[in-house]
């Protein structure tokens, strides 16, 4: 396998490309937690390509934000759920790689459609108590935007995880300050994020470097080890929007929009080819 970090840039060439294609897209959170998925699919991760919804013995992953389909698509054909070149179809129509996930088209890794911010907590949990169900000692993982966290049904869900020890549950947040309309503490301060989920009696995690790879599979395994110990487990991820293209990082502008001709041309200069262009 190449190493991790090749992986990386090239699923970061993979957004910018995709987006760029159809002129539509959401390259800031995708570039953000492209480390998160590559940890989690190259490294961390129990999980069968030979894509089955039932996923018996094996880890569970839940995209509570989908608009950041970019990175979850790149990651799920270059981990082999689907050809590479699949990914030149990125919302065109007929395509099953849609803006946001959805179920319907089949496409191999996507369990739930997730358009609608504020539902992949509860499905998640959902998830992990079928896994206790049927005796498997699996993970569930959920992402969520910390913008996301402005949904009412997330604090529902966190409160019934915690009381009902869905402790093998593992739900991390893109903790990146940023969301559609402006920053998280302009448009709806978050404030305590750590001190709220440790209240609700969630074990906490905070991951400071969710951009380094090395730093977040670290993480991700030493989460891992506090599973099974009465408690669902949240790990808070520090990011930057739009991590890997210098004009983009920061700016809660590029949560929707997508590069120009000229754009792409200095975000590719700075995200070398390593595995191969779809």
């Amino acid at each position: 396998m190449p190493p991790l970090k090749d992986i990386a840039t090239q699923i970061r060439r993979d957004i910018v490309r995709m987006v760029h294609g159809c002129a539509s897209g959401h390259p800031g959170g995708s570039l953000g937690c492209t480390e998160y998925f590559t940890a989690l699919y190259f490294k961390v991760m129990k999980h069968n390509p030979q894509f089955t919804m039932e996923a018996r013995n094996e880890d569970v992953f839940i995209l509570s934000n989908g608009h950041i389909s970019p990175v979850f698509y790149s990651t799920l054909a270059r981990a082999g759920y689907f050809d590479v070149k699949e990914l030149s179809t990125f919302r065109r129509i007929d395509s099953r790689l849609q803006g946001h996930p959805a179920t319907h088209e089949h496409l191999p890794g996507i369990r739930i459609a997730s358009g609608s911010l504020g539902q992949g907590m509860s499905v998640g949990i959902g998830v992990a108590l079928s896994k206790k169900l049927n005796g498997e000692n699996n993970t569930v993982y959920t992402l969520h935007g910390d913008g996301e966290l402005d949904e009412g049904q997330n604090w529902e869900a966190i409160m019934f995880a915690a009381h009902n020890k869905v402790d093998n549950l593992i739900s991390t947040i893109d903790w990146n300050g940023q969301q559609i309309d402006g920053p998280t503490d302009k448009v709806m301060s978050l404030g305590d994020l750590p001190a709220k989920f440790a209240a609700f009696g969630w074990d906490v995690m905070i991951l400071d470097k969710g951009n380094e790879i090395d730093a977040v599979v670290a993480g991700l395994e030493a989460a891992k080890a506090r599973t099974g110990k009465g408690k669902p487990v949240a790990v808070l991820m520090r990011t930057v929007m739009g991590a890997g293209v210098d004009f983009m990082e920061g700016h809660h502008e590029w949560h929707g929009i997508a590069p120009n001709d000229e754009q792409l041309a200095k975000a590719l200069a700075q995200l070398p080819e390593t595995l191969g262009d779809y």
